[in-house]
């Protein structure tokens, strides 16, 4: 349940979009479940959509805008959505040729074939099926050098009917996204007056082994969203609220001026302590996010 805004006298607009369920791709953080929630949240009336962090893309497909950058600096992981956007087809042959040679082979035989292809030069071909069929979907990778270590997932993917239908159902939802492969510096600089940006970057407790060897300085994004505010662009940040590990639970320290507005959001069940905890489920084991509004 979403909670009251902290900021009660600060009345927060109200964005309706109704929820869409299908993912495209398994992958840490992703938000498909309630992104709907958090769009609730975005500006009646806004410019150009920006999203930086791009990841499974969940908010976006759920936003489905009429005009929108989104990137991600992740080279594969952008290569995915380009061809998406481009090629769909392509992509329904890239997962559907993996597909089959699992079910001609040995599941784990063949997924450990396609995670050392993609070690060996990493591409968005492997890389989409390894997010849709890795353990619980946590794509995680090697700090030193980004090798991708997650194994084999319990469940059998989805056929590739199911796929190419949800390729074709995201094809129309970012048929007005422009894609790019760059850093959310470059992309928040883009954004002008006007225009909606919503960053979700990597939960900065877990970022090591999730995105490897890629940066990411939170103060230095918390500055770029200040001079976002400053330029008249509405920015909408998911950062990490508080996470329940054992007796531990992750704060930030959030800079006061750039935010009108906080909410938190509850994500259920952490996916990265599942997958460290060999598949229990525990009922500690509760994210929020926190959600901070520029407006």
């Amino acid at each position: 349940m979403l909670q009251p805004s902290l900021f009660a006298d600060q009345p927060i607009p109200v964005h309706r979009v109704a929820p869409f369920k299908k993912q495209l791709l398994k992958w840490i953080g992703n938000k498909q479940r309630f992104a709907h929630e958090i769009i609730a949240f975005f500006p009646a009336k806004f410019g150009t959509y920006h999203e930086p962090f791009l990841g499974s893309g969940a908010v976006l497909g759920t936003l489905s805008p009429e005009r929108a950058i989104a990137s991600d600096v992740f080279k594969p992981l952008a290569g995915i959505w380009q061809t998406l956007k481009n090629k769909p087809d392509t992509l329904k042959h890239w997962y559907e040729e993996r597909w089959n040679r699992m079910k001609a082979g040995k599941k784990e035989e063949v997924y450990e074939a396609v995670k050392a292809s993609y070690n060996k030069s990493a591409n968005p071909a492997d890389l989409l099926f390894l997010s849709r069929s890795c353990y619980g979907g946590v794509v995680r990778f090697r700090q030193a050098d980004g090798y991708m270590s997650t194994p084999c997932g319990i469940h059998n993917p989805v056929s590739p009917e199911s796929f190419a239908d949800r390729v074709d159902e995201w094809h129309r939802r970012v048929k007005h996204v422009d894609f790019y492969h760059s850093d959310y510096v470059d992309a928040l600089q883009r954004a002008k007056k006007g225009d909606l940006i919503y960053c979700d970057p990597p939960y900065t407790h877990t970022q090591s082994i999730l995105y490897g060897a890629q940066s990411f300085s939170l103060s230095e994004l918390f500055e770029a969203i200040g001079e976002c505010k400053k330029r008249g662009v509405y920015v909408a940040l998911s950062i990490d609220g508080k996470k329940k590990s054992g007796d531990v639970l992750c704060e930030l320290p959030i800079p006061k001026g750039t935010f009108v507005q906080e909410v938190y959001v509850n994500c259920g069940r952490s996916m990265l302590r599942r997958f460290q905890m060999d598949g229990q489920t525990l009922e500690s084991e509760v994210v929020s996010d926190r959600l901070l509004l520029t407006y």
